[in-house]
């Protein structure tokens, strides 16, 4: 089984009214009963979103399959501790996000990158708004998403976190806290905060660029 390769496996097979044949249920049942190789079919329906979560928290391909194998791991070993009280699928995204979460952490930097660092589409879209920030156009639109993932990036991880579920993927608060397993006040003052650092660390990249 090689859970995180998203081209090796295709899509789970539908029956002849386009349904999944086996629900995430029955699926997980007979895996825990032994039927170890039901697994790949979990993988197949389940890893495209996966996919797509881990990419909000690497750039590189080669991290990104590998987060997606670590969660594809850890859900076959915890498979029996999954209750069936909720879908399967926001189980899933649970270890997701908070196998992201601990990746942020092993991977923390702490270097604190120099204007010079920024793309040539940052820095353009950086003096612009600088500049007249009223101005920007849809043009500026790359420039501006590829500032916001420098940001992010030099956010900790729980700010970077709390930003990317409630700001980018537009969750409530209230799932944020169920995916994370934060309280909901802890979630609103990490969001607070998070918004306060990105803040200040849009401050001092303007200020090393146009002093």
């Amino acid at each position: 089984m090689n859970p995180g390769s998203e081209t090796a496996v295709a899509d789970a097979r539908p029956n002849s009214s386009g349904a999944d044949v086996n629900s995430d249920q029955d699926l997980v049942a007979s895996v825990l009963a032994g039927a170890t190789e039901r697994f790949e079919e979990l993988v197949r329906r389940h890893q495209p979103k996966l996919f797509a979560t881990a990419r909000r928290y690497a750039r590189r391909e080669g991290e990104v399959e590998d987060l997606v194998q670590e969660i594809f791991l850890k859900a076959y070993a915890k498979l029996d501790t999954w209750r069936g009280d909720a879908p399967f699928e926001h189980w899933l995204m649970r270890l997701a996000v908070r196998t992201c979460y601990d990746s942020l952490r092993a991977h923390r930097r702490r270097r604190e990158m120099a204007v010079t660092d920024l793309s040539g589409e940052e820095a353009d879209w950086l003096e612009r708004h600088a500049v007249a920030p009223d101005s920007t156009q849809d043009t500026d639109a790359e420039g501006a998403r590829a500032l916001v993932a420098t940001v992010l990036e030099r956010l900790s991880p729980a700010h970077r976190l709390v930003i990317t579920l409630l700001e980018i993927e537009g969750r409530p608060v209230k799932e944020i806290a169920g995916l994370t397993g934060w309280s909901i006040p802890l979630v609103k003052v990490r969001a607070f905060r998070a918004r306060a650092e990105m803040r200040k660390i849009l401050g001092r990249i303007s200020r090393e660029r146009f002093l």
